[in-house]
């Protein structure tokens, strides 16, 4: 287990880096830059705003500065005074008198907001789309999951084809298209539930439909398909000549692995939920972090598409790293050793 948790270790550096790169390298590549407008600048003042930022800097230089000063961490004396150049995500202070710290992940200052940094971008608007992402996230298991279930053990029944029509209309029909219809019959017609925003339970309901369906009926077609063939296994007919009866026959033996599968489409897929939606929440009106990832890459707000980038790439390795650990419970056979 040791030598695992050393090698996912190992490969979430080698992810984050590679990411990193290839991030940083395609968004200077794209033309223009953070301070391009229409009504074009004063070169003067273009200039002085690429000194600040050290954009001045040849590229090797910005990318190594800015990966030291997300990676490195610092210690400080003194009482801290909000900068957005120099504004760390964790900040932990040290038993050492003079208010020492030790301060780590700096993502730079948003270069369109020039009062905020990413740090408290993603501080304020992260955890508004995490809340949408784990309410999305339940819809589709709590309706993929059984649905797939059902179509698989009624194989080629009316509830097999109900399951199966469901599940393509939830790939078919995107978010963009579902979220305008359940706010005109749901709140403009029926006025149920409000349109938009977000805060109360009510305002959850109608965006993690919304998204946790079309997600939903992906899960169900891989549980049907998963449970088809495991249901042909050799085991199985082996646990039905015993006697078991047909409900512990498949809960017991069938589904856990028929999860595999699953839990593993499902890791990435609650990773890119819980970073922000864009269509979603521009639909629904939500402040997510989706909304702010794409007006970044618009603006080419290189530190707000950098820090946005290397979020979700740091919640996909832990997503999978959780779905590998998932693995030796669904199936005594792995193991990490």
């Amino acid at each position: 287990m040791a030598q695992y948790l050393a090698r996912s270790l190992l490969g979430l550096i080698v992810v984050i880096f590679v990411v990193s790169v290839i991030t940083f390298v395609l968004m200077h590549e794209i033309p223009g830059g953070p301070f391009v407008r229409e009504k074009k600048l004063p070169q003067s003042a273009l200039n002085n705003l690429n000194a600040k930022y050290h954009l001045d800097d040849p590229l090797w230089k910005q990318y190594t500065d800015y990966m030291v000063d997300l990676v490195v961490p610092t210690i400080t004396t003194g009482e801290k005074r909000f900068s957005v150049i120099d504004d760390y995500l964790i900040n932990i202070e040290l038993p050492f008198g003079d208010h020492t710290t030790i301060r780590w992940m700096n993502f730079g200052p948003s270069y369109t907001e020039r009062t905020r940094s990413v740090n408290g971008i993603i501080s304020d608007h992260l955890p508004t789309s995490f809340q949408l992402g784990v309410a999305a996230m339940i819809v589709a298991v709590v309706i993929g999951i059984p649905l797939g279930t059902i179509a698989a053990l009624k194989k080629n029944s009316v509830y097999d084809y109900f399951s199966m029509s469901t599940a393509l209309l939830g790939v078919s029909v995107p978010a963009i298209v579902i979220g305008p219809l359940m706010q005109y019959v749901i709140a403009v017609e029926l006025k149920w539930l409000p349109t938009t925003g977000w805060g109360s339970l009510k305002q959850v309901i109608m965006p993690a439909i919304a998204l946790g369906f079309a997600q939903s009926a992906l899960l169900a077609r891989l549980t049907r398909a998963s449970l088809l063939q495991v249901l042909n296994e050799d085991y199985i007919r082996t646990a039905r000549a015993k006697g078991l009866r047909g409900r512990q026959v498949v809960v017991i033996h069938a589904m856990k692995n028929a999860m595999i599968p699953v839990v593993t489409v499902m890791g990435p897929l609650f990773a890119a939920l819980i970073t922000g939606t864009f269509v979603t929440e521009k639909v629904f009106g939500i402040p997510g972090l989706g909304n702010y990832y794409i007006v970044s890459i618009n603006q080419r707000d290189y530190a707000t598409i950098m820090g946005t980038t290397l979020l979700f790439a740091f919640f996909i390795v832990i997503a999978n790293f959780f779905v590998d650990l998932t693995y030796a419970w669904l199936d005594p056979r792995i193991r990490f050793d």
